[in-house]
């Protein structure tokens, strides 16, 4: 009996560690917004949103694989391969929710203070989901190469996001087309990379969606951590 509530008590921090709760509540709150909404309306108008959602929850699930393994067996880092490369390709899906407030409008007879709402809870979740499964690898990081190397891990992960929210929103590529069509992926923004005034466009939103998620990222990680002080 004490062995398994250690081992409860072991799974609970490790999910309260990870943002679990937090994380769940917002993911709720913002499909009961989306839902009501389509209810009220009778029209899916903001039913992508849920499968953006979806998306972004993919690099979290990774980066919890990624921390399971590795906390499990600590000096297998070939374990953590398959969720880190997952976790790499799908990481910019969470912080492209961001963008989603392009869509915003006034759409009667919904008022558009429930639309601000509503797009600002889908993108706070896909904060929510970048910034943890971040620290997730961060600290799996950590653990192989230190400290100091896995913030300049952080620094280039939150780079390469900045650029994929860009190929995302503006070029429509998918995480998946990294897979698909790999070579015609990483032409197009090394072209557009290796001509920077021609396409102004892809450092500005690069730059600043990077700029946006580093801070959210320093914030969290600025918050102390009563589980960490309790082990």
């Amino acid at each position: 009996m004490k062995k398994m509530q250690q081992q409860l008590k072991s799974i609970h921090n490790f999910f309260a560690q990870n943002g679990i709760i937090p994380i769940m509540f917002s993911t709720l709150l913002a499909i009961g917004l989306v839902t009501a909404r389509i209810i009220y309306t009778r029209h899916g108008t903001f039913v992508f949103l849920v499968w953006n959602l979806l998306l972004a929850w993919i690099p979290y699930l990774a980066a919890l694989w990624a921390a399971a393994s590795h906390q499990r067996n600590p000096r297998r880092w070939w374990a953590i391969i398959a969720p880190g490369i997952l976790w790499l390709a799908f990481f910019p899906n969470a912080p492209y929710i961001i963008t989603d407030f392009l869509h915003l409008t006034a759409r009667p007879p919904v008022p558009m203070w429930f639309d601000i709402g509503l797009l600002a809870t889908f993108a706070w979740s896909g904060l929510f989901l970048a910034v943890f499964s971040l620290r997730a690898m961060q600290n799996v990081v950590a653990d192989f190469v230190g400290a100091p190397v896995s913030w300049l891990f952080v620094l280039v992960i939150v780079g390469l996001s900045g650029v994929g929210v860009y190929m995302g929103r503006f070029l429509r590529w998918n995480s998946w087309d990294l897979l698909v069509q790999p070579k015609t992926v990483l032409f197009d923004i090394l072209h557009r990379l290796a001509h920077p005034l021609s396409n102004p466009g892809t450092f500005g939103v690069s730059i600043l969606f990077s700029a946006f998620l580093l801070m959210c990222y320093l914030t969290l990680a600025a918050i102390p951590s009563n589980i960490a002080r309790q082990r």
